[in-house]
């Protein structure tokens, strides 16, 4: 049997099954239901936060015959008909390859047809940013008369790229990254479905790793369940994300406060030979300077950091032992060096260097 990835496996088909975007959901379900549909919506927000998802829901719930709170029923001729990858009534459109003023004109001509057997033709623009100037001229003219038969939905992640009269013609909503704790609900529902065996530490890891993205996080979750099959640890977790477990991490803070250099070169070496990525670890200790600094400055930290109760008292302990001063130097000192790992055909030595440089308080003067 072909193997489907989590992330298309479950898409979501209704707006109740969107996680983390429930200022927007709710206010297309309000309008389905009240039949205020505009003619052109903008979508913008990070990669795999769901706006083709919630595109491609709300298309089929305006064409809906039999719409539940808004949402498609997923049963009715209409519904089963725009299910269907190659139903003429919805269009989707990568603009980041057919960005040309003649691949607008020609969307320009065929909206004049009528949609076949819906109420409404649906046109889904993804990276509509990458359009040229002209196409975007050429999109200016259709947004502004649009015939009544007609929807845009404009997907972007770089909306400042896109022009203000663009922008002052669609209903625009901005897509937020997904928490960390809707994640791991998240993963943990479709981990019982799949039958994948997960301890917590595991799932929040992942679900870290994930960014706030959806497709990302899942993509993350795939690959691990297959490498484990079905059966995750945190040990595996970790070796195959890249990532440092946080007892090493805390131990190679002790060191930089103490200016242990020894230490420090050691501990160094001991991750290379454990296989460990050293850009990875760079940008571990950067993000781990930052939830220092969060612990320490911050009203109800772990509200932020999102940390089971024993770690975050770890964390805290850690925090209060260092100045803030110090804490952001090494936030910059190693966050600066995260690209020039990924290149230097040293990568130990720059790490050390890097290492040193935040322990000690000096900057390397370059030539």
């Amino acid at each position: 049997m072909e193997h489907i990835s989590l992330y298309r496996k479950y898409r979501p088909k209704t707006f109740e099954e969107v996680i983390g975007q429930d200022h927007i959901t709710k206010t297309l379900q309000n309008q389905v239901m009240a039949g205020h549909i505009g003619h052109a919506y903008l979508f913008t927000g990070t990669r795999g936060t769901g706006k083709t998802s919630i595109a491609k829901i709300l298309a089929r719930a305006v064409n809906c015959l039999n719409p539940i709170n808004g949402s498609p029923c997923g049963k009715c001729e209409n519904c089963l008909n725009l299910q269907k990858e190659n139903d003429i009534n919805i269009i989707e459109i990568d603009a980041a390859s057919n960005n040309k003023v003649d691949d607008v004109r020609e969307i320009r001509e065929k909206v004049k047809f009528l949609p076949v057997g819906a109420k409404y033709k649906v046109y889904i623009i993804d990276e509509v940013h990458m359009l040229t100037d002209s196409a975007f001229n050429a999109l200016l003219k259709t947004l502004e008369e649009p015939p009544a038969h007609i929807i845009f939905i404009l997907a972007t992640t770089e909306v400042h790229k896109l022009p203000q009269t663009i922008l002052s013609r669609c209903v625009r909503f901005d897509f937020h990254l997904v928490s960390v704790e809707d994640l791991m609900k998240h993963l943990r529902k479709i981990f019982d479905k799949e039958n994948i065996e997960c301890d917590e530490e595991s799932l929040k890891l992942i679900a870290t790793a994930g960014e706030g993205s959806v497709r990302d996080t899942l993509s993350i979750a795939d690959s691990i369940a297959s490498y484990c099959q079905n059966k995750i640890t945190k040990e595996e977790t970790l070796k195959i994300l890249g990532t440092t477990d946080y007892e090493l991490i805390l131990t190679f803070f002790d060191n930089l406060r103490d200016r242990e250099v020894g230490n420090i070169l050691e501990l160094i070496d001991k991750i290379e030979k454990e296989g460990k990525n050293l850009a990875v670890f760079s940008k571990d200790v950067s993000k781990h300077a930052r939830n220092l600094l969060v612990a320490k400055t911050c009203n109800d930290a772990n509200k932020i950091l999102n940390l089971p109760d024993d770690v975050y008292e770890k964390f805290k302990i850690q925090a209060d032992s260092f100045n803030e001063k110090d804490l952001i130097r090494y936030m910059q000192v190693f966050s600066s060096a995260e690209n020039e790992l990924r290149y230097t055909l040293s990568v130990r030595l720059l790490l050390e260097t890097t290492a040193l440089t935040a322990m000690l308080g000096f900057e390397v003067k370059k030539n």
